[in-house]
């Protein structure tokens, strides 16, 4: 198994990581598991129901997957026994994150292609369950980079905030709001 770890090329972890996201977030039920109110679901059985599902992963595997994964999209619980995913979910769930004040200003990725309809009805989350806000313009940039070319938007969070937005911030840093109006954006380039 040791061997078979050290062979897990990167494009095998981003295919990994890919199939996580989409369990964890979107279709546990493509695999037969069934999330937690909080997201959670018990290793062993998210393990066994990838194997069954065509992609057996030792729990090595599955722990340099999480350890690996750039935008730190997972979390395993303080035993270590439970996985979810950071956010971003599509199905229901209630991660429990409390409500933060935000800094002053944050940022959001989007593609250049949906800057007009993004200033003419601001950001809403879509399918998934909130907003994603980045701390910095670089992380914004390369979020928004992955549906082609980016325009990064400053985003007023002090703002939205004391006109009554709620922030919460995920483990792995990204901010997340119900929504953002289109008068507290600005573009920074487009």
């Amino acid at each position: 198994m040791h061997r078979r770890l050290l062979r897990m090329r990167r494009d095998d972890v981003v295919g990994v990581s890919k199939r996580l996201s989409s369990v964890l977030r979107h279709r546990p039920d493509s695999v037969g598991l069934v999330l937690d109110d909080a997201g959670w679901v018990d290793v062993d059985a998210l393990l066994a129901a990838l194997a069954a599902h065509g992609l057996p992963l030792t729990r090595a595997e599955l722990d340099r997957v999480v350890a690996g994964n750039d935008k730190q999209r997972f979390a395993l619980d303080e035993s270590g026994t439970r996985i979810r995913a950071s956010q971003g979910h599509s199905v229901p769930v209630d991660l429990g994150y409390p409500a933060e004040r935000p800094p002053d200003v944050l940022f959001h990725g989007a593609p250049r292609r949906a800057l007009p309809a993004v200033l003419t009805e601001g950001l809403r989350p879509g399918r998934r369950h909130a907003v994603h806000l980045s701390p910095d313009e670089g992380t914004a940039r390369a979020v928004g980079a992955r549906r082609g070319p980016a325009a990064v938007l400053r985003v007023d969070a002090a703002g939205l905030a004391a006109a009554g937005a709620v922030f919460t911030r995920s483990a792995n840093g990204v901010w997340l709001v119900d929504a953002v109006p289109p008068d507290f954006l600005a573009v920074l380039d487009g």
